[in-house]
């Protein structure tokens, strides 16, 4: 595996300050959650205390006919989220943030379930090219760690998202492949279109979240893109080589999204409804749909409210290891969960805004689960701090 020291990140960090000082452009961008995080169940609840977060810089310079663009995204989870985990007042180390029925990744060799892995330390590490004609622009990128034209924009990135401290249910059907170690795309903007292919790793990052792992490139993707106005869109399918290792054979994914940033009666809303199938290989019952509505609506100047709508489908109770080759059922569970939150800035100047936040979620859920989920819900309560102009960020 690639390892990344320190010194390489000083050096790309002056590097970016050096080209920075040669009329280089810089956006920056981070979104920063301290909460706490109460996850209760029939038979054991679950506390944390956390942090979910990411700091981002984008520098760019013209170059030739185009623009080339450096993109570096970094995350502190593996030291801020997962460790100061409690089940009935006992000390526990799950693995990640502990959420109600959230599965992907693994931890100590077992598949996460009811846990939100923490994200890698570094969650993009690349350069684009962009060059702009009369009739098109044409995009070429290149990342050691990135992410594919595969999906809606991730949700860190979603403004329909962005004050939710929580992963969506639907990762993993929709935007899980936003870290990915290696990839290459390729794209032509026309008109308010976009068409995209890559080629990519397709496996999930591993337990080692500090650590840059070896590129390859025996996945791949396209996505067709539409914007007009407030309005966007896409559908996208991908053939991923053993995202899994505990499941180990291929996938297709197939989404399709359609979002709103815009304003509603002079109150900007954001708003994504998604839909997002796994299709598995050497399962009899390999194919799964999940369905996801989030939104965020600007109250009042200093006042937001958000919320998450998702239609699950996924395996619960029948989660793990599976033989290579083996003919093997799939035991699928059906989740509704419904977030409401609200998040209220009490300091908004040069120094990014502040706000306290809560919410809560509920389920309802196949009578599979009832013996042990029956009844259980979750709050989370905060702090969120991002910056208070955003250079929005979309892979």
């Amino acid at each position: 595996m690639y390892r990344l020291t320190f010194v390489s990140l000083v050096s790309f960090v002056l590097s970016a300050s050096v080209a920075a000082a040669q009329e280089w452009t810089v956006a920056t961008d981070a979104n920063v959650f301290v909460g706490y995080n109460y996850q209760q169940r029939l038979f054991a609840d679950f506390s944390s205390v956390e942090s979910q977060n990411w700091f981002m810089v984008d520098s760019s310079h013209e170059a030739g006919p185009g623009r080339i663009t450096l993109n570096m995204m970094l995350s502190l989870e593996p030291v801020t989220v997962g460790h100061l985990v409690y089940a009935s007042d006992q000390r526990v180390t799950p693995g990640g943030s502990p959420q109600l029925f959230q599965t992907g990744e693994s931890f100590q060799q077992i598949p996460l379930s009811n846990t939100q892995h923490p994200h890698d330390l570094f969650m993009e590490l690349g350069a684009s090219y962009r060059v702009n004609t009369a009739s098109a622009a044409y995009i070429f990128e290149a990342d050691v760690v990135g992410a594919p034209a595969l999906g809606p924009i991730p949700f860190m990135h979603r403004e329909s998202a962005r004050n939710n401290p929580e992963a969506p249910l639907t990762h993993h059907w929709l935007d899980a492949t936003h870290i990915s170690y290696g990839v290459l795309t390729g794209g032509v903007e026309t008109g308010g279109l976009t068409i995209e292919a890559s080629a990519f790793r397709g496996e999930e990052p591993d337990e080692n979240r500090y650590n840059i792992e070896a590129p390859k490139l025996d996945s791949y993707s396209a996505r067709l893109g539409w914007q007009r106005g407030p309005w966007s869109g896409q559908v996208s399918a991908g053939h991923l080589h053993v995202p899994e290792w505990f499941e180990p054979y291929d996938e297709t994914r197939i989404t399709a999204s359609i979002g709103y940033d815009g304003l509603v009666r002079a109150h900007p809303v954001s708003a994504l409804l998604a839909w997002g199938e796994n299709r598995d290989a050497v399962v009899i019952n390999g194919v799964s749909d999940n369905f996801l509505l989030e939104w965020n609506l600007a109250a009042t100047e200093r006042t937001s409210l958000y919320g998450r709508g998702e239609v699950v489908e996924k395996e619960i109770l029948g989660l793990g290891y599976h033989p290579l080759g083996f003919q093997h059922p799939h035991v699928y569970s059906h989740i509704d969960a419904l977030t409401l939150g609200l998040v209220r800035d009490v300091v908004n100047g040069l120094n990014g805004r502040f706000g306290f936040g809560g919410d809560a979620t509920l389920y309802h859920m196949s009578p599979d689960l009832l013996p042990f989920w029956q009844g259980s819900h979750s709050y989370h309560v905060f702090l969120r701090w991002r910056p208070n102009v955003s250079a929005h960020h979309h892979h």
